[in-house]
Order: C-alpha cells, then structure tokens, then sequence
C-alpha cells in the first residue's frame, strides 16, 4: 500500500468514527479523565493564560523584563495565589535557560501588611530565584499616609534582593518624595497621557534626576514612541511593542519586530554624517 492510500484510510476512517461528546449529561470526567488528572489538566491551562506583558528596550531590538499583568487589578483573596503564580513564571524562564527578570505589581497598602509581608517574604525565599530576577511594582501609591505605611515593607523586600519599581508614576509631589527616599530601580509612566499636551518639562530627564531606569508604558501609536525618545525612556511596552503572552510564548521572544519595523523608518545618519 502506498503512502498516499494509506493515508486515505486513515482520514476516512477517522471521518466515519462514531461522534462522541466531550462531556455526557450524567457530568462524567471530561475525555474519562480521573478528578485528578482533570485538576491538572486545568492547572496547565491557568499557566498558559495571557498575562505576561514584554518589556523592551526604549527600540525594540531586546527584551529586558515582563509585567505580571493579574496583580494590578487581583483580589485581597487572590493575592497570594498569583503572586506564587507570577514567582512560578519567572522560575519556569529561568529554568528553562531564559533570564528574564519579572515585575510583580503590589499595591501599596497591601505593603502595610506585616502578615502578608512575612508571607510573601517566605515565597521568595522558597523560589530560590537568584538576585534580579523578582522586582515589586509598586502602585496606587497617591498619598502620604499610604507613602510611610508602606515603607517598612519595601524595605523588608529590598533585603531579600527583590529590585523596587513604581508604577503609574504621574509626578506628584508625594511620589517624587517617596522615589528620593526609597531610590527605586524602576520609573514607570504611562506615556499615552501625554499625547494631546506633549512632556512636561519635569518629565524629561528623570533618570538624571533620580538616577533610575525609565519605563514607558501603554505604548500604542508612533506618536507614543515619539514621547518615548524625547522622554529618554530606557524601555518600553504596549500594544505597538507586542501584546501580553503567555509564559511559554514568552521563552521565544527576543525582539519586537514592530517597534523594530518603525524604527528603521526614521531619518538616521550614516557614517559620513549625511541623511
């Protein structure tokens, strides 16, 4: 029999089997699954849920880190859940040979927990994650009592090596005083706010300021990778750079190939120093 009538067989007979449904009325084990295997079946799809969004490099070229994007909006419930979630996906990168570091976004008052403190204090040591690897975003931090509240927290984290950002960075005066205490890694800013009006002037040259790494957020049209060269942000993410993904999409990603694309459409000298 030849490979081609072979393979004519098997798709009709395939075509001519029986239907059978995923799962019966009488709720019987999806595929004849056993409880067990059925948990761990969906245990594989929660990991391959899109909630990893890439950072890049102010032109796309390299991808420097990832906003585990389910902590900005999780419960109080939740929180531990996907925090050992978001430690479990950068453990996943790194051995699998990938050193991508991961932010996991933490509001501030949940910072003032000293029992969730000490919780997620454990998780990280459990991981065992070298240096650099984990780094807290910090958000809704808007006032001063939220400010001192959670400062004790963050320095707790800092002596487990866990690298600080601040998130939705807006420039307020409450913040700026917080950056110079706390000094952190990280400057995030959601630079789609400042399409209409333009930077204000205090916003540009903040790593000179305060001596930390620029990110720009919520990048979407060309006019947001403008702002970002006239921000002079280290690195950026958004739909223009690439949307979020899952871990494993995660492993494969070296560049943004958009970014990479408007990039090489601007005006730029030769060696000569012609246009």
């Amino acid at each position: 029999m030849s490979p081609k009538s072979r393979l004519y067989t098997l798709v009709k007979a395939w075509k001519n089997k029986p239907f059978q449904e995923v799962r019966d009325a009488c709720g019987q084990p999806w595929l004849g699954l056993s409880s067990e295997a059925l948990e761990e079946h969906q245990s594989w799809s929660q990991r391959q849920a899109i909630s990893n969004e890439p950072i890049f490099n102010n032109q796309g070229t390299k991808l420097t880190s990832s906003l585990f994007r389910p902590l900005l909006t999780t419960a109080d419930t939740q929180l531990l859940r996907l925090f050992m979630e978001g430690l479990d996906t950068i453990t996943y990168w790194y051995r699998s040979g990938r050193f991508i570091p991961g932010i996991l976004p933490l509001s501030a008052e949940h910072l003032a927990s000293t029992s969730l403190i000490d919780a997620l204090s454990d998780l990280i040591l459990n991981s065992r994650l070298p240096v650099g690897l984990v780094s807290l975003g910090i958000h809704r931090l808007e006032d001063t009592d939220s400010i001192d509240l959670c400062m004790e927290g963050l320095l707790r984290m800092r002596r487990l090596g866990v690298l600080i950002h601040l998130l939705q960075f807006t420039g307020t005066s409450s913040q700026i005083r917080w950056i110079e205490a706390i000094q952190p890694e990280g400057i995030h800013l959601e630079i789609d706010r400042f399409r209409a009006d333009g930077l204000p002037i205090e916003m540009i040259s903040l790593d000179q300021k305060f001596q930390s790494q620029i990110y720009a957020s919520n990048v979407t049209l060309v006019k947001d990778l403008e702002n970002v060269i006239a921000l002079g942000a280290h690195h950026s993410c958004g739909g223009l750079m690439m949307a979020p993904v899952s871990r494993h999409q995660m492993l494969h990603i070296s560049d943004s190939r958009i970014a990479k694309a408007i990039f090489s459409l601007h005006p730029h000298k030769n060696q000569n120093g012609d246009k």
